[in-house]
This record gives structure tokens, sequence and C-alpha cells, in this order.
């Protein structure tokens, strides 16, 4: 038996399974099995060299019901429409989890940014906003950062959806911007303390004491490098990391200063010398007890699962894992956090992002990180009393969770 790759059709199947649970109409899995609309565009880029490039493109909208879309933007040369309609179903999802009042939208480029010059990266975000520009807006689509965007993307965008719209609230539209255009702070490492904060309760509720525990994050990004060092402030060690250079095991835990140097400089964690060489598998499987996988989706097999040795995955990436390797999982009685419960610091901070630019008041680093901790933490508590008051695991939970929620809003809309 194959794993079960398409993340549209696994997303799919885990809506159906949670409307039949709710014993909820018909009607709202049809609403929310496809998005309400997708939009798709061939973006034309002037190379330096003269030539012309076109990068296919898309805006996923899911699910309005209980707020304005809200969702990232990604550059990536494995990106396709399936993928981008399966994380605006996600966006929903962690909404609801999370609590704010927005529903879920995502927008993929299929391009490898490190292929692009600076000025080829800029043409390209701000022509995204001219082919894009009619589907956003403060109280329609908010879009923010996702993989292999940031804060000078989403700088370039707003500029270009403010040249042609000289009277729009530029600010409110986007999130994840710089601080001087309106920013939040803790914007760039919410998602990866979110998932710090997850990981720590799960910890507790598993019996492990994060002095000592020892952590393994796959994909040391923006949210892996995040999630690592807000672990290792509470103690926990950091034995391994990896990014698309390779992988480094230190039982001892890993020197995260060095390290972040060595990165700054090289672009990657491979050939660090603070650590052994080790492959992804070795990651996923390697002798932890906390497995972070944080890259991108599909990384947790049927053919990894009954080899993984940690006792608490937390999934800081979307889809890492497969529904095969999901079961696997839960039957050898490895506690998974799902990534709608794990990973929505993101999105939580640029809903503050959004409230502050719109009241043109901002609260302080402290004061954001404080509300993100509790709304974290009671997102997590919610779910895993719902798993243990059901019996089953937090996905499931998670999922019966967000749809009772979008659900109800649907209902009393008259939706259906």
């Amino acid at each position: 038996m194959q794993d079960s790759t398409n993340p549209l059709v696994n997303t799919q199947v885990a809506f159906q399974d949670a409307c039949r649970a709710l014993g909820l109409p018909d009607a709202v899995y049809q609403i929310l099995k496809e998005p309400r609309r997708v939009l798709e565009a061939h973006l034309l880029v002037r190379r330096d060299d003269g030539t012309t490039a076109t990068f296919p493109a898309w805006r996923s909208h899911h699910n309005n019901a209980r707020g304005p879309y809200k969702g990232g933007i990604r550059f990536h040369p494995g990106v396709d429409q399936n993928e981008v309609k399966a994380l605006s179903m996600w966006m929903t999802l962690k909404c609801a989890v999370i609590g704010i009042p927005m529903g879920g939208a995502k927008a993929g480029v299929m391009v490898d940014p490190s292929s692009l010059s600076p000025r080829e990266l800029e043409a390209l975000s701000r022509e995204f906003i001219r082919e894009f520009a009619s589907f956003i807006g403060v109280d329609r689509d908010v879009p923010a950062p996702d993989v292999n965007t940031n804060s000078q993307v989403m700088a370039w965008m707003m500029d270009e959806y403010g040249r042609m719209n000289d009277d729009a609230d530029i600010f409110g539209i986007f999130t994840g911007k710089p601080i001087p255009l309106g920013g939040s702070a803790e914007r760039t490492e919410a998602t990866g303390e979110g998932v710090a904060v997850v990981t720590r309760r799960a910890m507790d509720r598993v019996g492990l004491a994060p002095a000592g525990a020892r952590v393994a994050v796959q994909g040391y990004g923006n949210v892996g490098a995040q999630t690592a060092r807000f672990l290792a402030a509470r103690g926990v060690r950091v034995a391994a990391v990896s990014d698309v250079g390779g992988g480094l095991w230190q039982p001892e835990g890993l020197d995260l200063d060095a390290l972040d140097d060595w990165v700054a400089r090289h672009g990657t964690v491979g050939g660090f010398p603070g650590g052994t060489a080790m492959t992804n598998r070795e990651l996923l499987t390697a002798d932890v007890d906390v497995l972070v996988p944080a890259a991108l989706e599909n990384q947790i097999t049927r053919d990894i699962a009954g080899e993984v040795r940690a006792r608490l995955v937390v999934e800081a990436a979307n889809g890492p894992s497969t529904p095969e390797a999901q079961e696997i999982l839960f039957a050898r009685g490895v506690q998974t956090v799902p990534d709608i419960v794990a990973n929505p610091g993101g999105v939580y901070v640029s809903y503050l992002e959004w409230v502050q630019n719109r009241g043109g008041a901002y609260w302080s680093r402290s004061e954001i990180s404080a509300r993100l901790e509790q709304a974290m933490t009671a997102a997590f508590d919610q779910v895993w009393a719902l798993g243990a008051e059901q019996a089953v695991d937090l996905r499931r939970a998670a999922y019966r969770l967000a749809v009772q929620r979008v659900a109800e809003a649907m209902h009393l809309r008259g939706w259906y």
C-alpha cells in the first residue's frame, strides 16, 4: 500500500471524517471540500539578461464564513494548484482552532527564488500584485509571508498595491511587514514561538521535563530555528537539525549561537563543525524525545513512521506526515500535535498586526508574546480535552473542533 501524498485529497478525507463524526449535514462537507474560488495567473518577469520568464501562480479562497480570507504567499518550485488549495483549507482550520475571526486563503508561485536576482525577485513580487490585486483587500483577503517570502517581499507588494490604489488603506492589507511599515513586534518569531509554547505544553502532558530532554528539528529555516531557540531557552537540548544542505547530530545539544553564525555565513547547517553529519531519515528516526518536522509536506511517511523513536511529534510544518504515517504513530503511542494546532502562531500574530493597523495603536513585544502564549495554550488545551473526551487522536479532535466552529458560522449566515 502506497502513501497518499496528495494534500488536497488527504484534507478532503479529513474534512469528511470530521463532518460525519459531528453529525453535520452533507451540505457542510460539500461547501468545505473545495475552495470558494481559485484565481490562476501566469506572472511575466523580465530577466536581467533581457529575456522574459513566465511563472504560474495561484490564490485560493477557501472559506470566509468567520471573517476575511487570510493566508500566506509562498515562492517554491514544487508548488501547484492542489497544494495551494489544501493550504488554504488548513488556514481555515487554523483560524478556527486559534479562535480568530478570519478564514482560509493561500497563494503559491511556482518559482525557485534562489534563481532570481534581487531585482527579479522584486519584479516578481510586484507582478504578483498586479495580477491578484482584485482578489485582496483589508476586509476581503489579507496576505502574509510564507515559504521563501519575507517582510521585504510584503513591503514591495504593499507598495505596488498602493501605486495601483492610492486611496487604499494599504497598511492593513498585508501582514508580516517590516516594523517601519506597520509591521507587528514578534511577527518574525511568532510561528516558531507558538510551536515552542505548544511543545512545552504537550511535553508536560506526556510527562517529559524540558531540562535535559532532546529535540530534533527538521528544517532549520525561520520557523525551525525560532522553535529551537525558544525550546533551548527552557532547557531543552537541540540535538539534531537539518535543512536542504544536510543534517547535524550532537546529543549533548548544539551550540545554537555558533550554528546561527555558521548559517549566516554559509547559508546552510551543512558542514557545521559542531555536530556529526546525518541524513534526513536519520534525523526523523533519531534517539530524541521530541521530533519537530518544520520543513515541507509528506516528510514522515509510512516506511519512516514505524522507526520514529520520539515520544512526541509536533508538526511545525504544514502536512509533514502522510495519513498512513499518522495512523502508525497513533497506534504506536507516539503523541502527535497536528499542524493546525502547533503552527497557528504566525496567523495569530498576523491577525494582531491587522488589528493594530486598523486601530492605529501598537502593542509592545512583551504584550504580543503574552497574547500569543495565552491563545496557543488555550487552543491546545481545548483540543487535548476534546481528544480525551472522545478518545481520539489530537488531529481528529482538532479537525472536529475547527469544523464545528466553521459550520456554526456558515449555518448562522444561512449557507445551509
